[in-house]
């Protein structure tokens, strides 16, 4: 039998601080507002470092991707019940930035909102655990159990971050909705290989709708590109936010963007999709609804 810390879909401030599981195991809130769940051997998974964490923060903070933000609170609102309280997901939160566009606006439509925010980066939940306060956030691995009750939440956000399609199904309530952003052929082409960065496959939409299949179904898509002024420090911090600072450090980024003659200031189509379901949505802003088996064991490797 799976054992899983349940938080609960309205965490009240005693939740906060304190977790425990149906066998009793407890778990208090690190002194910087999260939770971590990675107890034994933890995860396999490569966690964002706080370097990567920092540049991260700085790019998102200076409000680059906020149309991306917009366009995923968007999405999540037509699943709202005015008056109704509301439970967000947000799967790979990172620093929060995205989680708290979507809280902001959810509590413009109804005034009861509250969150759970997944991560494998402590760095990154310090950061986020800050921003999303009232959110309880959660050191986990995406890809074991999620430590959510079932049918618990009423949208799933995933922003450039893995999907365990079986799990997002088990712990959405029927009718809830799922926001998937994925980038697409061609994200950040005019600098990735010139920063390191690692290119997009052709046909990562088709991978992302086939792993989702089993249980959620497609309804609509929508692309989404934002173009943005950047300096050569804000692309490095783009650059070395990413998966590319795993293997690259920043000094490193910035003297290969320096090095191949940028200008004082890059434009580009960041060419990033967002999915959106009833279910899931992609950026392609694409909307799925939920299939019919949720709760079966998660099976799909991630990205």
């Amino acid at each position: 039998m799976r054992r899983r810390t349940e938080c609960p879909g309205r965490p009240d401030d005693a939740a906060r601080k304190a977790l425990a599981c149906g066998s009793g195991h407890g778990f208090d809130a690190a002194k910087q507002g999260y939770f971590n769940l990675l107890v034994g051997k933890g995860t396999v998974f490569e966690a964002d470092t706080a370097e990567m964490v920092a540049a991260r923060f700085a790019f998102l903070d200076g409000g680059h991707y906020r149309p991306l933000a917009d366009a995923v609170a968007a999405a999540v609102v037509p699943g709202i019940t005015p008056g109704e309280p509301f439970t967000v997901l947000d799967s790979g939160t990172g620093t929060g930035h995205y989680l708290r566009v979507v809280l902001d606006e959810v509590r413009r439509t109804t005034g009861s909102c509250a969150a759970v925010a997944l991560d494998i980066s402590k760095f990154a939940l310090r950061r986020a655990a800050r921003l999303n306060p009232e959110a309880i956030s959660l050191a986990c691995d995406v890809w074991q159990p999620l430590p959510v009750a079932d049918a618990a939440v009423d949208a799933i956000t995933v922003i450039f971050a893995p999907r365990n399609a079986a799990e997002f199904a088990r712990v959405l309530r029927p009718g809830g909705r799922l926001v998937v952003v994925t980038p697409r052929a061609g994200h950040l082409a005019a600098v990735a290989a010139q920063a390191g960065m690692l290119s997009i496959e052709d046909d990562k939409d088709a991978r992302l709708a086939e792993s989702l299949s089993p249980h959620f179904a497609a309804e609509s898509t929508r692309d989404l590109d934002i173009l943005m002024m950047l300096t050569p420090s804000e692309l490095a911090d783009l650059a070395f936010m990413g998966p590319a600072g795993h293997h690259l450090d920043r000094v490193a980024i910035a003297a290969k963007i320096g090095n191949g003659g940028c200008r004082p200031r890059w434009r580009h189509d960041s060419g990033s999709r967002s999915s959106v379901r009833h279910g899931p949505h992609r950026n392609d802003l694409a909307t799925f609804n939920r299939g019919p088996s949720p709760g079966l064991p998660s099976s799909f490797p991630a990205d």
